[in-house]
């Protein structure tokens, strides 16, 4: 227990720095998100530039402390705010239509490129075969949302490609990874004393290696899992997916804060979430740790 309660309060304090980089970094960047939606609706009176600020959560410099104060009050009643690309849109809303596409792809298999891969199975695949529909993304036009079985085989549809693609490009890369643990594994003392016993290879290898090699790749694994949220940004492009990814570069690119500090925080809280359950199951599995905690 005293093990757990550590490892909630480093991810807490973890968590609050990263909602202060949050909040001050996009605001370093160069634009100004008001002056660019004044722009876009050249029918707004001036005076609506005070409250475009306020609904913004930005302003003068002289008042970034109530800014913070109001951010930190806002993120904890999950309300982003306002979208500047897509004004008056909320930027809740455009996550919520977002991350469900980004899940299905299997995002968190990354590992080695996969543009050329991606390219490639969709000539072969999608133009000269016609198996998967062509990078056409969804248009919301040929199919109605909703928890109907059109939508969810459409949705299926358009996600399957670009899944098979990053298996493939990134299985690779975790096999080698898996395989030069084992190989350091297996020259441990333990694994040489199971062996000078006469136990079987097989028994060996499941028993006590592969239980102890799995433990890096489950940090490796809870660290990946925690980015499936983030998307892959070139195969959004590619296929012309959805995805966050893709929404993130469109927020970058208008000066979008709210929707960019949305984001953030959404990859952010993933990430410690996803590590603080792989660091809850490596209790779970690993008697060591539990040693060493009961010594504490």
């Amino acid at each position: 227990m005293p093990f757990i309660l550590r490892r909630i309060a480093f991810y807490a304090v973890a968590a609050w720095v990263a909602l202060t980089l949050n909040f001050f970094i996009p605001r370093a960047m160069p634009g100004n998100a008001v002056q660019g939606i004044m722009a876009k609706f050249p029918d707004l009176q001036p005076s609506a530039y005070k409250a475009l600020e306020a609904m913004l959560g930005v302003g003068h410099p002289g008042s970034l402390i109530s800014q913070y104060g109001n951010y930190l009050d806002d993120v904890v009643h999950l309300n982003f705010g306002t979208d500047v690309a897509n004004y008056p849109a909320s930027v809740s809303s455009l996550l919520a239509q977002t991350i469900p596409w980004t899940l299905p792809g299997l995002m968190f298999l990354q590992a080695i490129p996969y543009f050329f891969l991606a390219l490639v199975l969709l000539e072969l695949l999608a133009v000269k075969l016609h198996i998967f529909p062509l990078a056409q993304g969804y248009n919301g036009q040929d199919v109605v949302p909703g928890w109907h079985w059109d939508f969810i085989g459409s949705a299926i549809d358009h996600s399957l490609l670009p899944a098979i693609t990053i298996v493939l490009t990134s299985i690779a890369g975790w096999m080698l990874q898996m395989r030069n643990v084992m190989i350091t594994t297996l020259g441990e003392d333990y694994v040489v004393a199971a062996q000078a016993k006469g136990l079987s290879n097989r028994r060996v290898v499941y028993t006590y290696a592969a239980r102890n090699a799995l433990l890096p790749q489950l940090q490796g694994f809870g660290l990946a899992l925690g980015f499936v949220v983030s998307g892959a940004l070139v195969m959004e492009i590619v296929f012309s997916y959805p995805g966050v990814g893709l929404l993130l570069l469109n927020a970058v690119t208008s000066t979008d804060y709210p929707l960019m500090q949305a984001i953030f925080l959404v990859i952010t809280f993933a990430v410690l979430l996803a590590n603080l359950a792989v660091d809850l199951v490596i209790v779970l599995f690993d008697p060591r740790v539990r040693a060493r905690e009961a010594a504490r």
